[in-house]
């Protein structure tokens, strides 16, 4: 473990790592009064210190809607447009009606998949109740679409019994 002596010191890794710890605790507490300070300092920022010659000169009416009254451009500055707000909530509005409208085709989607899903393993549950048990895995195997010839040989049943448990599966699954 790799140790630094300093006249008679010695630091090892969890010394530096404490070393690093308290001054990320300094830089933060930095941060954070530097934080306040600007929280707590007012910067008035006026149309009269950034232009003081357009001072009380009247926005033009083209930018103003129609029920709004005439203001000078410092007040236009201070104060926003009156459909501003409803503008940006709209906007806000659209983008989740969209966002919910995916997930609901998504949605869609997932639960067809899981009625195809449910279809199929009730198929499977009818073909295994309504036979012996002796041939409900050949009828398993049926349903799910094996061949007559695969069924006989994994079964241990006449290639004729199979081609039958095929047909009384096909009529079921109709």
């Amino acid at each position: 473990m790799p140790v630094l002596e300093l006249g008679g010191l010695t630091l090892g890794i969890r010394e530096g790592v404490i070393a690093l710890i308290v001054l990320v605790a300094f830089y933060m507490g930095f941060v954070l009064l530097r934080m306040f300070y600007l929280r707590s300092k007012p910067a008035p920022v006026t149309a009269q210190s950034v232009a003081p010659t357009l001072d009380r000169q009247p926005v033009s009416p083209s930018r103003l809607a129609d029920d709004e009254p005439e203001l000078t451009l410092e007040e236009s500055w201070e104060k926003p447009p009156a459909r501003m707000a409803e503008d940006i909530l709209r906007q806000g509005l659209e983008q989740e009606f969209a966002q919910l409208r995916e997930e609901v085709d998504a949605m869609r989607g997932e639960l067809a998949a899981l009625r195809a899903d449910m279809l199929q393993e009730l198929a499977h549950m009818r073909a295994t109740q309504s036979v012996s048990p002796i041939y409900g895995d050949a009828m398993q195997m049926a349903a799910s679409g094996y061949e007559p010839a695969m069924i006989a040989e994994r079964c241990g049943i006449a290639r004729a019994e199979a081609e039958l448990v095929v047909a009384l599966a096909k009529s079921q699954a109709q």
